[in-house]
């Protein structure tokens, strides 16, 4: 069963290693011992349901609590601190795809307002009620996960848009295909909600991004179905999937998407590269993405991100290869590649051979599949680490943006170090570390965790965090970033986007929702007020 508050399954756990504390304390300082989230107080809170009756909607306290938030950092302080002033009035759950247009036309009649729940996993607000909204009502995919439509001649699969990525590809794979999206919150991520935030996996650089793969589908709007036919190209005007890509529920509830797969890979193999400096190794990344070397991933983490995390797993072979690098002359500064190769045995063999070359002529060092396996194994797992951080007192938080190459090791340098300034002022220190999560030919995802001591105040918590993340994004935007580059908008990210989309765009994005929903129902708020 999922938990009501953190990440992910209630059995499943990450314990901190014994170092880890100490490392942790000789960062942040002493961390403080807080009483755990209560669940049966937060739930004396949920107001009762305005909304009459319903078959498919369920208007019970604990239903509507485990819809009423996400996973962003306000939202765990709202839920740890009992904290959380607006709940969805009722949680739909439709069981075919027919079913959503009734209750939209039923939410038009009550003058509620909808709000599509795919898995939850939204760190930037997406799914969050807002308050004085009147009635809300959340409609949850989770039972529209079907396999609908295989076209193995084309390689097309059609799902319901509440399929987890689990679900999927153990669908996929008995006929030997794979999406290969891999979110980090592959475990309940859905179909619907990659699309509807331009979702990127963690092997984008082989298999694309949610853009790539999202062939067509089904959206229920308040005025009808918009149906969006499946091409392998086309140049009859612009493409409306491109409308419903970062749409974020304001246009409609994806139903179905058609999505474009391959047969699963006969080899994969994830391998481990150190490089003496934070330049050495964002120099090869680039090179090896120009070179058009055909790995599946690359991965490059900064000197503190690459100890922290070596440090977090507690694995035991790591103090023997400190020891090792070290007497090669790599120190403090290394920085950690992971790199994964996907294919035929033949392909992954050259690419491997070629990435070590090149990686060797910046000064790497290849160190085999002993840290890649490692990775790989934790790849999903780690998210659950969070909630161990939660309860010793350590708050964390992430943000990530793209931009070119030419600003890439500038600005991985100052987005962290805005972070660390921004805290500073309330005599407090943060371990914020950074690494390059997915590349493109012209340039590279700057992905950024900062941890912080929690305290007892929540509005002292979220002033820090406050402070940090609106420090960080005006430095994104500084260097003509993206606000986001694969989380979405939401709440979090929307003062910055007229930034990025200007006047003229955001009309035309505020335009679009309304000539899908002119009564303003589907999740307000989000991408724009």
């Amino acid at each position: 069963m999922k938990r009501w508050f953190g990440w992910g399954s209630a059995q499943t756990d990450y314990p901190l290693p014994e170092t880890a504390r100490g490392y942790l304390e000789d960062w942040l300082g002493p961390l403080p011992t807080l009483p755990p989230a209560d669940l049966e107080s937060t739930l004396a809170g949920v107001p009762v349901s305005e909304l009459p009756h319903h078959s498919l909607i369920h208007t019970e306290p604990e239903t509507r609590l485990r819809h009423a938030r996400g996973q962003s950092l306000p939202d765990w302080v709202a839920l740890s601190h009992n904290r959380v002033n607006t709940f969805p009035d009722g949680v739909a759950f439709p069981e075919s795809t027919e079913e959503l247009s009734p209750l939209l036309a039923f939410a038009q009649e009550q003058g509620a307002v909808v709000i599509p729940y795919g898995g939850g996993t939204s760190v930037v607000g997406h799914i969050n009620p807002l308050p004085d909204s009147g009635p809300n009502l959340t409609i949850s995919l989770e039972k529209l996960d079907q396999l609908t439509k295989l076209d193995e001649y084309s390689h097309l699969a059609e799902f319901e848009a509440g399929v987890t990525g689990p679900a999927l590809e153990a669908a996929l794979e008995p006929y030997g295909y794979t999406l290969g999206h891999f979110p980090q919150s592959f475990e309940y991520s859905t179909l619907g909600g990659w699309i509807a935030s331009r979702s990127s996996g963690q092997q984008s650089y082989y298999y694309g991004r949610i853009e790539d793969l999202f062939a067509g589908g089904e959206v229920e709007t308040p005025r009808g179905k918009l149906v969006l036919p499946t091409f392998p190209a086309s140049a009859a005007g612009p493409d409306l999937r491109e409308w419903v890509l970062g749409s974020e529920g304001r246009l409609g509830v994806i139903a179905k998407a058609q999505v474009r797969i391959r047969p699963r890979p006969q080899k994969e193999g994830f391998y481990g590269v150190f490089f003496p400096s934070w330049e050495s190794g964002s120099d090869a990344l680039r090179t090896l993405t120009q070179s058009g070397i055909p790995v599946s991933m690359l991965r490059l983490s900064n000197p503190l991100e690459t100890e922290t995390t070596l440090i977090l797993s507690g694995k035991s072979w790591i103090d023997l290869a400190d020891r090792g690098l070290r007497l090669i002359g790599q120190g403090d500064q290394r920085c950690l590649l992971i790199f994964g190769v996907t294919g035929s045995p033949q392909l992954t063999a050259l690419a491997r051979r070629r990435t070590r070359a090149i990686c060797r002529s910046f000064g790497g060092v290849f160190v085999g599949e002993i840290v890649g396996r490692t990775w790989e194994k934790s790849r999903f797992y780690s998210p659950y680490l969070r909630n161990t951080l939660w309860e010793a007192g350590v708050a964390v938080d992430t943000l990530e943006t793209a931009l070119p190459w030419a600003q890439v090791s500038e600005a991985s340098r100052a987005i962290p170090g805005s972070i660390s300034s921004a805290i500073e002022q309330f005599d407090e220190k943060a371990l914020v570390m950074t690494h390059l999560s997915h590349v493109y030919q012209d340039g590279a995802s700057i992905y950024t965790t900062f941890l912080f001591r929690r305290t007892a105040d929540p509005d002292q918590l979220l002033e820090r965090w406050g402070a940090m993340k609106k420090a960080a994004s005006q430095e994104i935007q500084a260097f003509g970033g993206t606000i986001s580059h694969q989380h979405g908008v939401g709440v979090d990210h929307k003062t910055y986007l007229p930034a990025e989309k200007g006047s003229l765009g955001m009309e035309a994005i505020r335009s679009a929702a309304g000539t899908f929903d002119p009564d303003g129902i589907l999740n307000p708020g989000k991408l724009f007020d």
